[in-house]
């Protein structure tokens, strides 16, 4: 009994060392992911408190003040703090699994990229506390209204956001460090895994676009406490200006969302399909052309902001044009799938969701890159709707997905497959009831980021807020099934290995999934 306090403690020293100082790249990997999931739960709750005071007209629950500060801190904590590092998480994880490599390249920058992250947030999540409330001037912090007219919190939000991308750049040097140099003897980078590609172009992204918005903050910075005019008008600036610095790297941002996310479907659609991927070359190069196009068509969020005629046209033109690369891998996919041996596994589920909602939203995006339609969309719940199908139909279902899919394979258990596709199907559900009336909602001219509206618009708003807490459960279902994995869930079977088409050994992680069938598949 006398060594109890010191064993206690020594436990807890052996725990903190573990997790805080940790080099090893699974570790980090998971550390990212529960980060991640706790960011996801704090930003929904910002945009329950969003949806619950506009389940009816006129004012609830909240003052206007404070719902800007919501639709501001539920953007940032959604991009920056949930979605972000949850595929940084996965990269972390799976990157050396997939290539052969030991662990990453620069394992102590690894751990310092992760351990920043929750600085940062816990800075932004303060200036709600403070006086004059937090940011509230929306996630795109457009200026003069975050320079002029800003809370003096401003300044801890700009402080945070540069911790923020510092992140980003270490993780994505590590990623590009770790695949050029540490591939196994014969993985060549034709040979890569599409997850691998994905995020290796999405590194690329993230370094060239990171300092941009560190400059955009940092002119930010300049204009509130000394004295510059880059985007006030009245000292010569132009307010124009935040916008196309902002969306030069607002718009490579939504692709660094979703690359990695085309590359999670794109290891999972082929395992259910029991086909290998079709027209892997075709898909490494639609990536890196979606990554490069991105670069060119920022100012289609600016239609409204009275460019030339000229300007509106190339920009409409660049933008359908990345509907082409988009394109073959929506085809991709589906030819993968046809004529497979499917089974619909939760994992397959949340795939196969993503690859129609995420069409979905491709195609009301078409319509947003007409430059005379986006007179009317601008601003408008059409373009919330618009995103949220291509970012939480995107990102977060390839995300469960990839949590799903993996979870046997980190933690040796496999999770409740009955619970899995109950929660795909609340989830499903609940978000096409949130976001297909806002669509509507849109169109029928109600604007976005106001916390009142008119009569007319009533109706969809009550459905689209049921939606979203129904949408909101499902995510405390995952939540339950993820522990309940990791604390009881049964011990995986051994890895099985069968022929796939032309040839080629398969080895797929085998929880339950797939030790349904005990004879390889047949292919004719």
């Amino acid at each position: 009994m006398a060594h109890g306090p010191a064993t206690l403690a020594d436990g807890w020293r052996a725990y903190i060392s573990r997790w805080v100082f940790t080099t090893n790249h699974k570790d980090i990997g998971t550390l990212y992911l529960w980060f991640s999931f706790a960011m996801f739960l704090l930003g929904g709750a910002f945009a329950m408190i969003i949806r619950a005071e506009l389940f009816q007209p006129g004012m609830q629950l909240i003052r206007p003040e404070f719902f800007n500060q919501m639709t501001t801190m539920h953007g940032l904590v959604m991009v920056f703090g949930a979605i972000m590092p949850a595929f940084v998480g996965l990269a972390n994880w799976m990157i050396p699994l997939m290539i052969g490599a030991p662990d990453m390249a620069l394992p102590r920058m690894n751990n310092l990229s992760f351990w920043i992250l929750p600085f940062a947030f816990a800075i932004l999540t303060s200036t709600l506390f403070m006086e004059g409330g937090g940011p509230n001037f929306g996630w795109t912090f457009y200026a003069p209204l975050s320079t002029t007219y800003a809370p003096d919190s401003v300044n801890f939000f700009i402080f945070a956001i540069h911790i923020m991308g510092a992140s980003s750049i270490m993780g994505s040097i590590n990623i590009i460090a770790t695949v050029m140099n540490m591939r196994a003897p014969g993985m060549t980078y034709m040979k890569m895994p599409l997850f691998v590609w994905t995020w290796v172009i999405t590194a690329f992204l993230l370094v060239a676009v990171m300092p941009v918005l560190a400059g955009a903050v940092t002119m930010m910075l300049m204009d509130i406490n000394f004295g510059t005019s880059f985007f006030d008008a009245a000292g010569g600036g132009d307010p124009v200006l935040f916008q196309h610095v902002f969306w030069f790297f607002g718009h490579p941002e939504v692709y660094i969302i979703i690359l990695p996310a085309f590359g999670v479907v794109s290891q999972i659609i082929p395992t259910f399909s029991r086909k290998p991927l079709f027209g892997y070359s075709s898909m490494v190069y639609a990536t890196a052309a979606i990554a490069f196009l991105s670069f060119v068509v920022w100012a289609h969020h600016m239609f409204t902001v009275g460019m030339p005629i000229a300007g509106e046209l190339y920009f409409m033109y660049a933008t359908m044009l990345i509907a082409v690369p988009t394109g073959v891998k929506v085809f991709n996919w589906i030819t993968t799938m046809y004529k497979g041996s499917l089974t619909f596994e939760t994992p397959m589920l949340f795939s196969i969701a993503f690859v129609i909602l995420f069409t979905f939203g491709g195609f009301t995006g078409l319509m947003l890159s007409i430059a005379a339609a986006d007179m009317q969309y601008h601003d408008t719940y059409f373009v919330v709707a618009h995103f949220h199908y291509v970012m939480v139909a995107g990102a977060v279902f390839s995300g469960t997905a990839a949590i799903y899919y993996w979870l046997p394979k980190w933690c040796g258990k496999m999770y409740n497959e009955t619970m899995g596709q109950v929660q795909f199907w609340v989830a499903f559900i609940g978000f096409n009831i949130a976001f297909m009336p806002q669509h509507f909602l849109g169109l029928a001219g109600m604007p976005r980021r106001y916390a009142d509206y008119g009569l007319q618009f009533a109706d969809w708003n009550m459905v689209s807020s049921i939606g979203a807490f129904i949408y909101g459960g499902a995510q405390l279902m995952l939540l339950y099934n993820v522990i309940m994995t990791i604390k009881f869930g049964k011990p995986t079977t051994e890895e099985k290995t069968w022929e796939g088409a032309e040839g080629l050994e398969w080895t797929v992680p085998s929880p339950a999934p797939y030790h349904t069938f005990s004879t390889p598949p047949e292919f004719k």
